[in-house]
Parts: structure tokens; C-alpha cells; sequence
């Protein structure tokens, strides 16, 4: 048995995690400045809560960004990313309770 399988599925694992890593950048970010800018509010859920939420938010629209576009990295998609990572946020936030 050689190397040469192991090195692929390494590939691949590769590929994946850099595919969600700004996914997971973005909603630590966003997570983390809500905590720090939004103050301490009943019915919040955790901060790792609100990271998974905003994480599967934001890895759906990358995916959503692979099948329009055919490809990975389009600005739209990035665009789009923010755009839904943020509105998830501040929905988990309760922001619209100013």
C-alpha cells in the first residue's frame, strides 16, 4: 500500500477547510464583536450558539457561491457571505430590541 491515498484524502481535507475557513473567520468575528459592541441582553443564546449558526449561514452561501458561479472565491460570494453573516448575527442578537 503506498502513500499516495493518504496524501489525497489530506488534499482533500485541505480543500474543504480552506473552503469554510472564511466562513468560520467571519462568524468568530462577528460573534465575538456582538458580545463586545451589543452588551449583555436576556435570550441571547451562547457565543459558540451563536457561532455555529452564523458558520452554517455562511457555509451555505459559499456553497450556494460554488453552484451559481462554478467556482470558488467570487467577490459576490464574498459579498454575499457578509451580508448573511451579519443579518444572522444580529438576529441572534435580537437587535431589532434596541
Amino acid at each position: 500500500m503506498s502513500a499516495a491515498p493518504l496524501m489525497d484524502l489530506l488534499a482533500l481535507l485541505n480543500h474543504l477547510l480552506n473552503f469554510v475557513a472564511p466562513a468560520a473567520f467571519l462568524a468568530l468575528v462577528l460573534v465575538f464583536a456582538g458580545r463586545y459592541l451589543g452588551g449583555h441582553r436576556a435570550g441571547v443564546p451562547r457565543w459558540w450558539v451563536q457561532w455555529a449558526s452564523t458558520f452554517v449561514a455562511g457555509v451555505l452561501v459559499l456553497v450556494a457561491g460554488l453552484v451559481v458561479f462554478g467556482r470558488d472565491g467570487a467577490m459576490a460570494t464574498y459579498a454575499a457571505l457578509v451580508v448573511v453573516s451579519g443579518t444572522v448575527q444580529w438576529l441572534s442578537m435580537r437587535g431589532w430590541r434596541r
